[in-house]
């Protein structure tokens, strides 16, 4: 059995949108080289089965991302990607049909008709005819997101801010009156392979935040870890800054990192329902899990 469910790989940490969901990261910006993202995927093949394409950063944007797919597919790896979706006009022809293209994910909550970017774009229609080219033509599962929604406040969101978007799905799949079948964490089947999912929007994890617990338990490094666009590892896709730095997988073999005394901390910390880390401390998305 191989030890992660899945391992996230910022392939770049450079992004065309600036959400306010997801903070910019104060890192160098930098996109991974075809040697650096083989060195990669060798490293951790015998440790995941899955790779997602994503901690910060728009994947969509790094220029050989076919070739990406490519590499994913010597190495036995399925991939998922997740994208705001507004590059897929131009690239969606280059990663539509790659055998290691397990999902997309489009966050649509991305979407907001008063910047520039989508009033050039006939945005929510490209969207549509690749994600019907994908389950038409492919065995590629598209995920159509809104992860915006308000634990106090979700019926109204969805009558509002996001009245819009549902209206263009339900237009374009025949399906009325979405508010009435949702349910925050869960999702739609719109047809086979083809899926619209909510959420609940979740806060980034900060050393300046006021809210703290070092009690409860978390997944990092138990079933999944990420490695960001510079080659730290980290133990999971919050950690957008590198804070908690296990090491580098350019420089050190992925084995020792994953079981060195820091991250062997972290991970029987959360066994024992601790937070042994900082940032840990302050994320609240461990709340999920007990």
């Amino acid at each position: 059995m191989k030890r992660f469910k899945k391992i996230y790989i910022e392939i770049t940490n450079v992004c065309n949108l600036n959400c306010p969901f997801c903070p910019s990261s104060r890192r160098r910006n930098a996109f991974m080289s075809l040697p650096e993202i083989e060195h990669i995927f060798k490293s951790i093949a015998e440790f995941t089965d899955f790779v997602y394409l994503h901690v910060k950063g728009e994947p969509l944007m790094h220029p050989e991302i076919d070739k990406i797919l490519d590499l994913a597919y010597f190495y036995k790896l399925h991939v998922n990607i997740s994208s705001n979706g507004v590059l897929i006009d131009t690239v969606g022809a280059k990663i539509l049909g790659k055998q290691a293209l397990r999902q997309v994910n489009f966050s649509l909550h991305s979407f907001n008709k008063d910047l520039p970017v989508f009033q050039k774009l006939n945005y929510f229609d490209t969207l549509f005819d690749f994600a019907e080219k994908a389950v038409n033509q492919t065995k590629t599962i598209i995920s159509f997101r809104l992860w915006n929604l308000e634990a106090d406040n979700s019926e109204n969101l969805l009558k509002t801010k996001n009245r819009e978007i549902l209206s263009h799905i339900e237009k374009r799949f025949n399906i009325s009156q979405i508010e009435e079948i949702i349910t925050p964490g869960r999702g739609i089947k719109i047809q086979e392979r083809l899926f619209l999912n909510f959420d609940l929007l979740f806060e980034w994890p900060d050393l300046n935040s006021n809210n703290e617990n070092s009690s409860g338990f978390c997944h990092a490094l138990r079933t999944h870890a990420a490695i960001l666009a510079d080659g730290t590892v980290v133990p999971c896709c919050l950690d957008g800054e590198g804070i908690i730095a296990l090491g580098n997988i350019f420089s050190e073999d992925f084995s020792q990192i994953i079981n060195n005394k820091r991250s062997l901390s972290i991970y029987h910390g959360f066994a024992e329902h601790k937070a042994v880390e900082k940032l840990c401390q302050k994320c609240s998305f461990k709340g999920k899990f007990g």
